[in-house]
């Protein structure tokens, strides 16, 4: 699985003018489950999502993580995060995960993120989606596993 980390202080999602999903402090999560992905990959991608220290402590440092600052994430599905560029102009995206099968990886993430204790909001699997976020930093981290 591979996911696009931003720290904002604030973040949503809207559907055809109807907002579905918002966080205040936290994640946003482009998450995008790639061909042969099971849920042990899920879960591990959750774990690391939830234990990386991004937030700023007292210092000013990046020592905290999402469930030390009580934050919450927005998780959308982003099936472009498997793009392959290497063949010219046009991005091919077969390396991700069948649709059936990349929602339920993305939805398994999700509840992995809930049972770690993190507050989640989320998109629409495979919907038209805009997306509206306030990068706080800005701080934005690539993860795969």
């Amino acid at each position: 699985m591979r996911c696009l980390l931003q720290r904002v202080s604030e973040a949503r999602v809207d559907i055809a003018g109807e907002t579905v999903g918002e966080v205040g402090r936290g994640l946003m999560v482009l998450v995008c489950a790639m061909r042969d992905d099971a849920e042990d990959k899920a879960a591990a991608l959750a774990k690391k999502v939830v234990n990386l220290r991004i937030f700023s402590d007292e210092a000013g440092k990046m020592n905290k993580s999402i469930l030390d600052i009580g934050g919450a994430c927005l998780v959308v599905s982003q099936f472009t995060l498997a793009a392959d560029t290497s063949r010219g102009n046009r991005p091919g995206f077969s390396p991700a995960a069948p649709p059936d099968e990349g929602n339920a990886l993305y939805l398994k993430f999700c509840d992995f993120l809930r049972d770690h204790g993190v507050p989640v909001e989320t998109g629409e699997f495979g919907a038209d989606m805009q997306v509206t976020l306030t990068n706080d930093g800005p701080v934005t981290i690539w993860l795969e596993n």
